[in-house]
């Protein structure tokens, strides 16, 4: 009922956080009991297989003759692969693979450790969906992955089980390993997920901190160069993985910009819509101008690629389709070819805080699953062909 009094909307908003936050924690506990941590679920011959890049028969042929780890064997009769099963059964295989990197695709000899900024400033292009699932595949096909969340509203970091204002009430983020006073080494903010191979830098608010904290510094001349601050944290873990993955903030700030300065690929997210592809043209507008002046600061802005992914898209949608064209007329092969669906599939995993491959096969319709999760493999198979390809590999 209005009472005609005004509201103390400061108040109203901490309330509301405060339910929020909890019903969230709430959920998160009932989600994944007994103690509200994530764990992977097994996979089918049939998907291991997959993963693998064998036959479902070669596979229980290794099975029969004792080789390699043990499978779980369900009330059906069927075998269950876990994440860590698939590591085994890659450095088992690769002993015996045609040529090097055929099961442990990751780094060889000189190759550099590659820094994949996901990035756009509209809403809703799918840029954590698309940073998720890559960071995810690639550590499921044998890379060494971290992913870093950057975007305050650390949608990435709740998709690998950590509630930012549950579980970094003492901090915890990239913010700490690049603030200006006292950064803190960021093998200290490194976290293991619950997928063998996925290491996570979870993001929260804090995150905000450097884009208020770099005007103040840069006026006290104390910043340096202060582009450089991501990539400098990320030398000292460099040893440690083959793929970083980077879910930068939907803004172009100074955070975004030690992002783009750190990364040696870049993935735009366009979301093929009218609305979404006139905010990407003053998104690469905005960016170029921000690079130019990165550049003349002494900068190397070179990255190794360079690619558009095609996000939520409608194969029956006649305008989508329009717009599809259009930018592929525009920039070529710089589209990557396989767009990602939009999917119910997606969306509802999303809702129990899950992507497409945590979530078992059986709790949708298989036709809607497996188109599904065909678009998010295919596209990250393209991604995976790039970073293979700046290596020199075929």
């Amino acid at each position: 009922m209005d009472t005609g009094r005004p509201e103390d909307i400061n108040a109203v908003i901490r309330q509301h956080s405060e339910w929020l936050s909890r019903q969230l924690h709430a959920q998160r506990e009932s989600l994944f009991p007994p103690d509200a941590t994530k764990t992977m679920r097994k996979f089918t011959s049939g998907e291991a297989a997959g993963l693998l890049g064998i036959n479902d028969s070669y596979l229980r042929k290794l099975h029969l003759d004792g080789k390699g780890p043990e499978p779980e064997v369900s009330s059906g009769n069927r075998r269950l692969y876990s994440a860590e099963n698939l590591l085994e059964l890659r450095s088992l295989l690769e002993k015996t693979a045609r040529k090097p990197g055929d099961y442990l695709p990751g780094r060889r000899g000189d190759d550099h450790m590659q820094i994949i900024g996901v990035m756009n400033f509209k809403g809703g292009s799918g840029k954590t969906t698309t940073s998720a699932h890559l960071a995810q595949w690639l550590a499921l096909q044998g890379y060494r992955v971290l992913g870093i969340d950057l975007d305050p509203q650390a949608s990435f970091t709740a998709l690998h089980g950590v509630q930012p204002e549950f579980d970094l009430q003492q901090g915890g983020t990239l913010c700490d390993a690049i603030r200006y006073e006292d950064p803190a080494p960021i093998r200290s903010v490194i976290r293991k997920t619950y997928i063998p191979n996925l290491d996570l830098i979870p993001g929260n608010l804090e995150l905000m901190e450097f884009d208020h904290d770099t005007p103040r510094a840069l006026a006290n001349k104390t910043a340096g160069l202060f582009f450089f601050r991501v990539k400098e944290a990320l030398k000292a873990v460099d040893d440690d993985y083959d793929i970083v993955v980077i879910d930068c903030p939907p803004q172009l700030g100074f955070l975004t910009m030690s992002a783009l300065s750190a990364a040696t690929g870049v993935l735009v997210t366009i979301h093929p819509e009218m609305l979404d592809v006139m905010s990407m043209s003053q998104f690469l507008c905005m960016t170029a101008d921000l690079m130019d002046v990165i550049a003349d600061s002494g900068a190397d802005m070179s990255h190794d690629w360079m690619r558009y992914v095609l996000t939520r898209y409608e194969p029956a949608d006649a305008p989508q389709n329009r717009i599809v064209a259009f930018l592929r007329t525009m920039y070529g092969d710089k589209v990557l070819n396989t767009p990602m669906l939009k999917s119910t599939a997606i969306s509802d995993a999303g809702l129990t805080k899950q992507t497409l491959y945590e979530v078992e096969r059986s709790a949708f319709t298989r036709s809607t699953y497996d188109r599904a999760i065909e678009s998010l493999n295919a596209l990250n198979e393209e991604v995976g062909t790039l970073i293979q390809s700046t290596w020199g590999r075929k």
